[in-house]
C-alpha cells in the first residue's frame, strides 16, 4: 500500500487486494507430497527434466474410466448421439491482440458490459452515473456465472433459448469508474482522496453497488444473438443488500454487530469470484478475497481477523472514510470502539467469507449466507451428483497459497422436489489430506474432536467455522498451491481442482509444481467406492502448466509416463496448448474439460510468461489426452465464468478487467487506452469494461465438437 500526493490530490493504492500468501509449516506442503508420489516414476528426461511440466494422466483406479463409451449410439463428441472425437475444432494460436479470438467456424457476440441498465429506471451507462444508478446496472469485473433455463425447474435442463444469466462481480477498478479519475496517474487498485482525507461518498456508494451479483433475463434471437429482456426477474445484489446468516454461526457472539445485535443478519456480499449451482436450482456466490476490505487497529487482533490477513490498514477502497460517515461505510473499520460488539463493527469481518445462496427466480428473496460450508477465501463451490435418499455433497477451495480444499456432506438426505437450501445448514465440513501414496482422507472439522476444543480456544461449532482455516491446520489438512475452481465429471464422478500457482514456496526459480510453482497444475481424485460422501479417496495429477520449451511429460491415456506398455511416447505441451495459471474450470455433459487461465496482471506478456500471450481458455479430452486452445481474450484481462445452454450450442464466458495492465503513467496521459479499449472502442469517453461473450458454432453444432 502506498500514499502519495500528485497535483494536490492524495492517491492511495492498496494494490489488488488479494489474500495474503501465507505459509504454514505445521502441515506438509503439497509440493512434498507430490514429489514423494512421483519419485518412483520415470518423469524426468535429460537436462530439461529438472523443470519438467507437462500434461499427464497417472492411471487412477476408476478415474477416467470412460463410463460414456465412444462406441455406442449415445457417445459424446458431436452431440445428438453421433460418434467421433470429443474435440473437433482447430486450436487458435496465442495472442497479444486486444480482441476475442475463437476457432474457425465459430462466431461470438459481446453482451452485458459493466454498466448495462437492467432494472429500476434503467439508467443508460455513463461515467457520470451516480452510485444509486450503478445499483440498477450490471456490476463490474464479471466472474463466475450460470445460465438458468427460464422454466425455473432444473439448473442444467430446459430451454436453451431463454433464461436467467446470473453472474458474480468480483471487484472494481476505481480509475475506470469515476470522471475525476480520468487522466490521473493511477494504478488498478488506486483511489483518489478528498482534500480533507476522506473518500467521496457517492464514489464509495458506486463501488459498493458495482460489487455483488447480477441476475439478467436474456433471450436468443433468430440470428444466434442474445438480447436483454426487461423483466421483473432482473435484479442486482450488491455490497449493501440485506442478507441473513444461516447454519451454526447464526446467533453466535462472533457475528453480533450494531446492525444485527442478535447475530442473524448482515449487509452485502463482496469479492464474489466463482460460484455454484445447487441441485434445487439456486445460485451460490462465493466470497473470496474479502479480508482486504476491512481494517482493524486493535492490538492484539482476534485470530478470526489475523489468520485471514486483516490488519491495521484502512479498508481496500477506504470506504470507511466516506465523507459524511454512515454505518454502511464505517462498518469496514472493524476496530473496537464501543463497550461491546453490539455497539460497533468489530465482528463485521466475521460476516464475510461465506457461500451466499440466491434464488434467481424470486427477486424479493433475501440472500442467505450458509455458514456450515466454512469461512475462508471461497473461490466457489461445486456439487456432486444429487442422488435421491443420499446426502448432498459439495467441494470448495480456499484461494490463497498454502490453503486447503474442503468438502461438505449434509446430515439430511436429498429429496427431489422438497429439498431446499436449509439442507446446507446441518452436516459435516471436512478438510482434505493428501497422502504420499496417492490416497487421501477427509478430516472432519467438528467441535470437540481431535483438538477442536477449548484447549485450542474453540468455544463451539460456530467458533470452528468462523476460524475454518485455523481448524483445518490443526486437523492436519494439506496446504495446496492456491486451490481455485472445482468441477465434477458428470459421467464418472471424478473431481478436479485447479491449483493456479504458488511461486513463493521456495527460492528456486523454475516452472515446476514441486519447486517455485509459477505455472500451476490441476489435481483430480475419485472418492472411495464412487461415493462422494466417502471419507477416503485416491488422487493424481491431471495436468501441469508450463510452456512448450520445458514441458515434456505426458499424454493422457490412463497410464504412467515412462511405463506405457504400448511403447508410445509422452507428448509435450505445444504451441496449440501451452498454458499457465489454470483457474476457471468446468466439465460439460460430454466430459470436455474447459480450462481458463489467469496469469496475473503484473506478469502477463512479460518474462517467463510472455510465451503464453493473453489469458485464454482451453479444452481437454480426459480420455485421449487431447488439449487445444479454444479462445484468447483481449489485453490485460482474465478469462473466467463458463457455461453452456442445455443443448450445448451456446456458450457464455466472461472477460474480467480488460486493460488492467495499463500502467499509472499511461493512465495519466493521452496514451491511457494504448493497452485496451475493449469492448467499446470509444477511448474518448468509455474505458475498458468487463463483459460477457456469447459463442456459437456456425453450423449449429455442439460447442467444442
Amino acid at each position: 500500500m502506498s500514499d502519495e500526493i500528485r497535483n494536490n490530490i492524495t492517491i492511495v493504492d492498496n494494490g489488488n487486494g488479494d489474500e495474503p500468501q501465507l505459509s504454514y509449516t505445521d502441515n506438509k506442503p503439497f509440493a512434498r507430497v507430490l514429489e514423494a508420489r512421483l519419485a518412483r516414476r520415470t518423469l524426468l528426461k535429460g537436462s530439461a527434466g529438472a523443470t519438467a511440466l507437462g500434461f499427464m494422466s497417472l492411471g487412477l483406479a476408476g478415474c477416467l474410466s470412460n463410463s460414456s463409451s465412444r462406441d455406442d449410439d449415445d457417445a459424446p463428441g458431436n452431440g445428438g448421439g453421433e460418434t467421433g472425437p470429443l474435440i473437433g475444432f482447430t486450436a487458435v494460436p496465442t495472442s497479444e491482440s486486444d480482441e476475442i479470438v475463437v476457432p474457425e467456424g465459430y462466431s461470438y457476440q459481446v453482451i452485458l458490459p459493466w454498466g448495462t441498465p437492467i432494472t429500476g429506471e434503467y439508467p443508460a451507462f455513463d461515467l457520470a452515473n451516480t452510485g444509486a444508478e450503478q445499483g440498477m446496472q450490471v456490476g463490474s469485473h464479471h466472474d463466475g456465472m450460470h445460465f438458468f433455463p427460464i422454466e425455473g425447474e432444473e439448473p442444467f435442463e430446459g430451454s436453451s433459448d431463454e433464461g436467467l444469466l446470473v453472474m458474480n462481480h468480483e471487484y472494481v477498478e476505481p480509475r475506470f469508474m469515476h470522471l475525476d479519475h480520468i487522466g490521473v496517474a493511477l494504478g488498478s487498485g488506486a483511489v483518489v482522496m478528498r482534500g480533507d482525507g476522506t473518500r467521496d461518498r457517492d464514489q464509495a456508494l458506486k463501488e459498493l453497488n458495482a460489487h455483488g451479483v447480477s441476475v439478467v433475463h436474456v433471450k436468443k434471437r433468430g440470428d444466434n444473438r442474445w438480447e436483454l429482456v426487461q423483466s421483473d426477474y432482473n435484479r442486482r445484489v450488491t455490497g449493501l443488500t440485506p442478507m441473513e446468516l444461516h447454519g451454526p454461526v447464526r446467533g453466535s457472539n462472533l457475528v453480533k454487530t450494531k446492525y444485527s445485535p442478535e447475530g442473524h443478519a448482515t449487509r452485502g456480499t463482496l469479492n464474489n469470484c466463482a460460484m455454484g449451482v445447487t441441485p434445487w436450482n439456486t445460485y451460490m456466490a462465493a466470497e473470496e478475497n474479502w479480508a482486504g476490505y476491512f481494517g482493524n487497529r486493535d492490538n492484539p487482533l482476534p485470530r478470526e481477523h489475523a489468520r485471514y490477513g486483516i490488519g491495521a490498514q484502512d479498508s481496500r477502497y477506504r470506504w470507511a472514510l466516506a465523507n459524511g460517515g454512515g454505518e454502511e461505510f464505517t462498518r469496514f473499520d472493524a476496530t473496537s470502539t464501543g463497550a461491546s460488539a453490539t455497539e460497533d463493527y468489530r465482528n463485521e469481518p466475521n460476516c464475510f467469507g461465506w457461500m451466499v445462496e440466491i434464488d434467481p427466480f424470486d427477486p424479493t428473496s433475501t440472500p442467505k449466507k450458509r455458514t456450515s460450508l466454512g469461512r475462508f477465501g471461497h473461490e466457489g463451490v461445486v456439487f456432486g451428483p444429487a442422488i435421491e435418499g443420499q446426502p448432498v455433497v459439495c467441494y470448495s477451495g480456499d484461494d490463497s497459497a498454502n490453503e486447503f480444499i474442503y468438502k461438505f456432506v449434509s446430515e439430511q438426505p436429498f429429496v427431489k422436489g422438497s429439498t431446499d437450501g436449509s439442507i446446507l445448514d446441518t452436516g459435516i465440513l471436512y478438510v482434505a489430506k493428501f497422502n504420499d501414496n496417492g490416497t487421501g482422507e477427509w478430516l472432519p472439522l467438528v467441535y470437540g474432536q481431535n483438538g477442536l476444543d477449548a484447549a485450542n480456544g474453540f468455544a463451539d461449532q460456530a467458533d470452528v467455522l468462523v476460524n475454518t482455516r485455523l481448524a483445518a491446520g490443526i486437523m492436519g489438512g494439506t496446504p495446496m498451491d492456491r486451490p481455485e475452481w472445482g468441477a465434477v465429471d458428470p459421467n464418472n464422478g471424478d473431481v478436479y481442482f485447479t491449483l493456479t500457482n504458488n511461486s513463493g514456496r521456495s527460492t528456486e526459480i523454475g516452472a515446476n509444481p514441486r519447486i517455485n510453482n509459477q505455472h500451476g497444475h490441476i489435481i483430480r481424485w475419485q472418492e472411495a467406492n464412487g461415493e462422494h460422501a466417502s471419507t477416503t479417496f485416491e488422487w493424481d495429477i491431471f495436468l501441469f502448466g508450463g510452456d512448450d520449451g520445458i514441458s515434456g511429460q505426458a499424454n493422457l491415456k490412463g497410464r504412467i509416463p515412462g511405463e506405457a506398455a504400448d511403447g508410445s511416447e509422452d507428448v509435450a505441451l505445444t504451441a496449440d496448448n501451452l498454458l499457465s495459471s489454470p483457474d476457471g474450470l468446468w466439465i460439460d455433459k460430454d466430459s470436455r474439460v474447459w480450462i481458463q487461465t489467469d496469469i496475473g496482471e503484473g506478469s502477463q506478456n512479460t518474462g517467463v510468461f510472455e510465451v503464453f500471450g493473453n489469458n485464454a481458455m482451453l479444452c481437454a479430452d480426459p480420455a485421449t489426452g487431447e488439449l487445444r486452445r479454444f479462445l484468447t481474450g483481449p489485453i490485460g484481462q482474465e478469462i473466467t465464468g463458463v457455461i453452456t445452454t442445455p443443448d450445448q450450442k451456446t456458450m457464455f464466458i466472461n472477460v474480467q478487467h480488460p486493460g488492467a495492465t495499463t500502467t499509472p503513467a499511461e493512465w495519466g496521459t493521452d496514451r491511457r487506452y494504448v493497452r485496451s479499449s475493449w469492448p467499446d472502442r470509444n477511448p474518448v469517453r468509455v474505458p475498458p469494461r468487463s463483459a460477457t461473450v456469447v459463442i456459437w458454432k456456425d453450423d449449429g453444432g455442439v460447442i467444442g465438437s
